[in-house]
């Protein structure tokens, strides 16, 4: 498994991931394996109800951001691996999106870098959501996060 890259929804699970960390030649030096898992938030920030992601990417330039970014936070101090793994597909609220998995000497050498490596793939990755929200007047709306919510780039179902 590589360190880092887009995957079909379904195409792995966590414990693939622990299973991989835990094959890596430097895991003997481990003492901590840290993990995010980011899901489907069921409400926007303004309170209305999401029906549903649509998860789309650059499938070949976010598997190489990926694995550079996973490369770059494995030379830290103290580092043994890391992995980040974004799914692509549709998603349900509560259902995992994307896996960061950090394994180091120490926790406190774990955290940071798995908070780095949060930030960094939010940040670097071209990765699209399409978010479907049930509006006030109870019609889906849906459109791709980043753009304003307007009637001229959104789409009704």
């Amino acid at each position: 498994m590589t360190r880092g890259g887009v995957h079909k929804k379904g195409a792995l699970t966590l414990v693939d991931l622990i299973n991989s960390a835990r094959e890596n030649q430097g895991f003997h030096k481990a003492g901590a394996i840290s993990i995010f898992i980011g899901v489907v938030r069921g409400e926007t920030r303004e309170g209305e109800n999401v029906e549903k992601l649509e998860l789309e990417a650059h499938e070949q330039q976010a598997d190489a951001v990926l694995e550079s970014i996973c490369a770059d936070l494995s030379q830290e101090k103290g580092i043994v691996d890391v992995q980040i793994h974004h799914l692509l597909g549709e998603f349900k609220p509560g259902e995992e999106l994307v896996y960061v998995l950090v394994t180091g000497g120490h926790r406190n050498e774990v955290f940071p870098v798995l908070r780095k490596a949060v930030e960094r793939y939010k940040k670097e990755v071209p990765v699209f959501k399409k978010e479907y929200v049930c509006s006030k007047n109870g019609k889906t709306v849906a459109y791709w996060i980043g753009e304003k919510k307007t009637p001229s780039n959104s789409t009704s179902t």
